[in-house]
């Protein structure tokens, strides 16, 4: 795709749409449109030449229809990503996710933009499956947040096969990196409590092994997504397992403490025990070979953390 093309971004001014922006002007694009509803980002951060910003809500059909009317592509990144809130509400995590893309793929189709990167999940939708997961593995959503995630999959499967559509969903692991100052995941949570003076909280033994994927491996993906014609589903991780306690180790070495206070607490059902990911996929069709250390991004991630810290006191 042409950096002269018009590109819209749901939920924009988040974490992930938040280093998404900053990375496509980087490379040249300068005909991005954010939408965000501002609960968790803010739209300041991404107002800048070559940015329009809108707020406003993805279930505004309206406002939705009006802005997919000039769109080359969509990046669809707005949705309820708390796994633990899905189980307790799992109807709003349904009416955000599965309505509110349903909703923007029939809107997309009738404004005739062809182009959609879905933002989706590999470990929630895939439970708890021999690591390392991959395109091919069952799904089995251990929360409601993961169900509806597979069933954006599914809709944009079938506007493919439907209408044509060039959808292509990609499964991003456990993401982390700088701007992630509302982010309640695992590496943004517990910097904030480290610059509050308060001990970490480990769900469980702290034996849990994730896939971590620095942000700004991340963003190039995405970019690369767009610049295809790839459709379907592409898993985007570091292909590397990591325990929560080896994180929380180097947690201490990229901020310079001897010992970081950890409270340990009961596991939290419906989240997967051992998960991380296959890319081999990715490699091939999209040449995606994240290139960052996990402590090389765990320091950089702290650093963004300490530079900015009145924004968590």
């Amino acid at each position: 795709m042409a950096q002269e093309s018009s590109i819209l971004i749901t939920g924009g001014a988040g974490f992930i749409g938040s280093n998404v922006v900053e990375h496509l002007l980087a490379n040249g694009y300068q005909n991005l449109t954010v939408i965000d509803d501002e609960s968790l980002g803010r739209l300041k951060r991404v107002d800048r030449p070559g940015v329009t910003c809108v707020k406003g809500d993805i279930l505004d059909e309206a406002l939705m229809a009006s802005l997919l009317a000039g769109a080359d592509a969509v990046i669809h990144l707005a949705a309820d990503t708390r796994v633990i809130d899905s189980i307790e509400n799992p109807a709003y995590n349904f009416e955000v996710n599965v309505v509110g893309s349903f909703r923007l793929l029939s809107l997309a189709r009738d404004a005739g933009c062809q182009r959609i990167i879905n933002a989706s999940t590999g470990g929630a939708i895939l439970g708890d499956a021999p690591p390392p997961v991959s395109e091919e593995l069952p799904a089995r959503p251990l929360a409601p947040y993961g169900a509806a995630k597979l069933a954006v999959e599914g809709y944009c499967s079938a506007f493919a096969g439907a209408y044509g559509m060039k959808t292509l969903s990609l499964r991003f692991s456990n993401v982390y990196g700088p701007l992630s100052f509302h982010k309640g995941s695992v590496v943004a949570a517990f910097y904030k409590s480290l610059l509050n003076g308060r001990p970490l909280t480990v769900y469980g033994d702290g034996e849990q092994v994730r896939d971590f994927l620095y942000v700004g491996d991340l963003v190039a993906g995405v970019r690369r997504a767009i610049e295809t014609d790839a459709t379907g589903v592409l898993q985007l991780g570091s292909s590397v397992g990591t325990s929560i306690n080896t994180l929380i180790a180097l947690m201490a070495e990229a901020t310079g403490r001897r010992e970081i206070p950890v409270d340990y607490v009961p596991a939290r059902q419906g989240e997967t025990r051992i998960t991380w990911c296959c890319i081999d996929r990715a490699r091939e069709v999209l040449g995606f070979e994240p290139g960052t250390r996990l402590a090389e991004g765990l320091a950089n991630t702290w650093n963004w953390f300490s530079e900015n810290v009145t924004v968590f006191k």
